[in-house]
């Protein structure tokens, strides 16, 4: 399988997301949860849009194939899909939590533990194999966040949490090729809604709304929200779960970069020692497979 197309989906998803702050300042004066309800719901809302009215030969094939899975397949195939809305929804729910009740802090710290533990679950429930260079690159990401979290147990633990539920969502993917990639998104993120929706219900929205706030939530729930989730999916069709979750380290890092160098944030030593050794840890983790690449393409050219 060529997986290059697959690589550069996945290269891209966490880019897109690594831009994110820059569409958020903006709505400071809105809370997170604010932006939260108002981006699944209107991303739900597009796809299903999109679904139903653009591509209902793609639903109708879809459906036709799901009926003619054995019950079991069916079975698997929902509640696959149930779990992954749920834990979506779980983990933007304990994200908005924490951002709002702990830190900002904890929440970028997530994105760091959340490769270590994709690769841990992938090793422990998938079998995924990971070479030696790849496990003392786990050692190296893992040093680099018990740098980050020192003298912050607490924000740590919270990072745990967010950074659990992301990871299993995305060990979940790895069994879920059989139906069409744009409507799996969009049943995981309506049965999201569905969960989250208690929340919306009880939750006072106090801010006036704008058109100004509309528009970026649009911006946000395509740009930032479906286009990237889409080509994620995407790449765990042709990746592993383990190296889709090295990749999410792209995310904090241009975070980091965009906090130094755009918005004139300051930093330690430490932090600026975490990272490189992120840095250096993603570089090693891709060595064995850019070595295999290596050799196909050699192999290739000698037949």
């Amino acid at each position: 399988m060529n997986t290059t197309k697959h690589y550069v989906a996945v290269t891209l998803a966490f880019t897109i997301w690594g831009f994110f702050s820059l569409v958020l300042r903006p709505l400071s004066d809105f809370t997170a949860f604010d932006i939260l309800s108002y981006r699944s719901i209107v991303a739900a809302a597009i796809m299903l849009v999109v679904t139903l009215f653009f591509r209902p030969k793609v639903l109708k094939r879809n459906l036709a194939l799901f009926k003619s899975l054995e019950k079991k397949e069916r079975i698997r195939i929902f509640f696959i899909n149930a779990f992954s809305g749920f834990f979506l929804a779980l983990n933007w729910y304990i994200f908005i939590y924490v951002m709002n009740n702990v830190s900002v802090g904890a929440t970028a710290l997530a994105y760091l533990i959340c490769p270590i533990l994709t690769m841990v679950l992938a090793y422990m429930v998938l079998k995924e194999k990971l070479f030696k260079l790849q496990w003392f690159s786990v050692f190296l990401s893992l040093t680099a966040c018990i740098l980050l979290s020192l003298g912050n147990l607490s924000d740590f633990l919270y990072s745990m949490v967010i950074a659990f539920t992301y990871a299993i969502y995305l060990v979940l993917q790895r069994r879920n090729k059989e139906m069409d990639r744009f409507l799996i998104l969009t049943v995981q993120i309506v049965f999201a809604v569905i969960i989250l929706s208690p929340f919306f219900l009880t939750y006072d929205f106090e801010t006036p709304k704008t058109n100004y706030f509309y528009s970026m939530i649009a911006l946000i729930a395509v740009g930032f929200t479906i286009i990237p989730m889409f080509l994620n999916i995407y790449a765990l069709r042709g990746l592993n779960s383990s190296v889709v979750g090295v990749f999410i380290y792209l995310n904090p890092l241009i975070n980091f970069f965009l906090a130094v160098f755009y918005f004139k944030e300051s930093f330690t030593l430490l932090q600026a020692l975490s990272y490189g050794l992120i840095i250096i840890s993603i570089i090693i983790f891709n060595i064995p497979a850019l070595k295999h690449r290596i050799n196909r393409r050699r192999a290739a050219h000698i037949q």
